[in-house]
């Protein structure tokens, strides 16, 4: 269990840790590229559940915002039902600290955490159930689930963003009758672009978007990073063949689709500030301590 440089968590805690891809915001996974660094001949496609990590949590002092299985997805179909229910006795017996999970698979999360109140589990205060989405297609097919699994707190985390998302939809669960989901349902907005050498860019007003719904709806917003890339007006000068340090994207525009030119700056180069601040907001439950 280790300390993390994730802007909106304090340690993470992975007692599964390898994953496979599901979705376009996947391609350029960064737990697959700690995982390539350090796994040795072990491929990231190998999920393995760790019972000996059970015990890290109570191993740590004071309050702590626990992202659990950074490397990997809790509700993936290669993680056994008793392993999650041991996650799950564990989170409950340590109460001190607040359990962040996110995942791409919602709708095992939905059928998982009935299954879990079944056996007894309750709504625990100290778990936020989260699910992330990446564009419109990946928010319509997620939201839903997130929004029929009871919980604490219930949030998205929009990373890597890679268009804009309008978070009032009419959405429909197999097997259930359809209903709309506004983001007034939602207990906190987490946003942020593609990190790393494959990232991919972000547009402001993409971001500016969903900052306006959240503020609109009176949702806590958290802005966690730029990403690689920033919005620039020098293609002209900058132009050249072969030259990584600029790229584009289409945009919705007044007539059609209109060319975003970005520039590479690095992460760090980047930051987090949107419009002159950063928006480093939480939950009530946060904010409070």
């Amino acid at each position: 269990m280790n300390k993390t440089k994730i802007e909106w968590a304090t340690a993470v805690w992975n007692p599964v840790t390898g994953c496979t891809k599901v979705s376009e915001g996947c391609r350029n996974c960064y737990a697959e590229g700690i995982a390539n660094r350090f796994w040795g001949e072990r491929k990231f496609t190998d999920v393995r559940c760790l019972p000996y990590r059970l015990k890290q949590p109570a191993k740590l002092k004071g309050h702590q915002r626990v992202f659990v299985n950074s490397m990997s997805d809790i509700f993936h179909n290669r993680v056994e039902y008793e392993f999650i229910k041991d996650i799950w006795s564990v989170m409950l017996a340590n109460p001190q600290h607040t359990f962040m999970i996110l995942t791409k698979r919602a709708d095992r999360m939905a059928e998982t955490v009935d299954l879990l109140l079944r056996d007894g589990f309750g709504v625990l205060p100290n778990i936020w159930m989260g699910v992330s989405a990446e564009n419109q297609q990946a928010y319509d097919e997620r939201a839903p689930y997130l929004l029929q699994t009871p919980a604490a707190v219930r949030f998205l985390s929009l990373e890597p963003l890679l268009s804009a998302i309008d978070l009032a939809l009419l959405g429909t669960i197999p097997h259930s009758k359809p209903y709309s989901i506004v983001v007034s349902k939602i207990d906190w907005v987490i946003v942020g672009g593609e990190s790393g050498t494959r990232a991919r860019p972000m547009h402001p007003n993409w971001v500016r978007s969903i900052r306006d719904q959240c503020q609109e709806a009176n949702v806590p917003f958290f802005f966690k990073q730029w990403g690689e890339w920033q919005l620039t007006n020098e293609r002209e000068e900058m132009r050249q063949d072969g030259n990584e340090r600029l790229t584009s994207i289409d945009v919705p525009g007044a007539i059609g689709y209109q060319k975003a030119w970005f520039r590479r700056v690095g992460k760090k180069n980047a930051g987090r500030v949107l419009d002159g601040r950063t928006w480093d907001e939480y939950p009530q439950e946060v904010r409070d301590e």
